[in-house]
């Protein structure tokens, strides 16, 4: 077997140990050996099985939110057992502890969702039963489609996969990145965005380390990716100025445009009967219309919407 590279450190990336999780870490270990010139064996893949990975007939927002899918990783990253973590990005709650920091951001994958059962929305059969446990996907689809059914569906892309195929369901939703990175890009149909929202954060890989780690700051720093860092950055800032919380249906998508970046965003009802929705324009890293923007759409929060926002307090 080849040896590492003699400056290689030998370091521990930690992930949950779902299918696509796993592919996860595999990229990012490829990436960060092929930035630095190491071998494979400079980085031990430590997975771990993530609370949110447990309990499958709930959703997450009524036992303890997107923290299960980060309390494990946390844990040890913090007592030291590891020294990275990788995430879903969109998984990952808005407000982290101050002793860690995302290092870097792979390039951003395709951001849409994909459709699972039926060639469109519109194209969904009257009255149809749509498994999803994501507020945003409910309260979506049901302000498109509010004569459809929602039931909840969890697990990963094959359980979902099966539980459709099982008639549990008449169509689903997938993330298009995570079918990508599972080799399954012919499953589903992409929803675009003019008529879709995904999710903040879709379609990307996030790496976490210590906060008080310079040298795993420095070693990551060369595979974090400029443009989805003002991208992902720039979702977060505008999640945590609505005050949000893994019940809050909340869509919004950040594109880089030139040398700005676009931002759309839509608040939902949870029954999908109330929508508001608007714009902003910004330069990386240039939060305050993010600000505006979110001032903007908690003025204009409707009854059946502001209570799932700060508006409520």
């Amino acid at each position: 077997m080849t040896e590492p590279h003699p400056a290689a450190p030998k370091l521990r990336l930690g992930t949950r140990n779902s299918p696509l999780a796993m592919a996860q870490a595999v990229e990012t270990r490829a990436r960060l050996c092929a930035a630095h010139g190491w071998t494979e064996d400079a980085i031990e893949l430590v997975p771990v099985l993530a609370s949110g990975d447990k309990v499958l007939d709930r959703p997450l927002s009524e036992i303890g939110g997107k923290a299960l899918w980060t309390k494990e990783l946390d844990q040890w990253l913090g007592e030291g057992r590891i020294d990275l973590a990788v995430h879903s990005a969109k998984d990952v709650e808005t407000i982290r502890p101050d002793a860690f920091h995302f290092a870097a951001f792979l390039p951003r994958a395709d951001r849409r969702d994909c459709l699972v059962g039926a060639a469109s929305i519109a194209a969904i059969p009257h009255g149809a039963v749509v498994g999803t446990s994501a507020p945003r996907r409910a309260s979506q689809l049901l302000n498109l489609r509010p004569d459809c059914t929602v039931v909840t569906f969890r697990g990963n892309v094959a359980t979902r996969l099966a539980k459709l195929q099982a008639g549990e369901a008449d169509v689903t939703f997938l993330a298009a990145a995570g079918l990508e990175r599972l080799g399954q890009s012919e499953v589903g149909a992409p929803l675009g965005s003019d008529e879709w929202i995904p999710a903040a954060a879709q379609g990307v890989i996030a790496i976490e380390c210590r906060a008080d780690d310079a040298e795993t700051t420095a070693l990551l720093a060369a595979i974090d990716h400029a443009p989805t860092r003002a991208e992902l950055e720039a979702e977060r800032a505008l999640l945590a100025q609505l005050g949000g919380t893994c019940h809050s249906p909340v869509a919004v998508l950040c594109e880089t445009e030139g040398d700005m970046l676009a931002m759309r965003a839509a608040l939902f009802s949870p029954d999908g009967a109330e929508r508001i929705e608007g714009t902003a324009r910004l330069a990386p890293g240039d939060h305050a219309p993010v600000v505006a923007l979110a001032a903007d759409l908690l003025a204009r929060a409707t009854p059946g919407i502001a209570p799932h926002f700060r508006a409520a307090g």
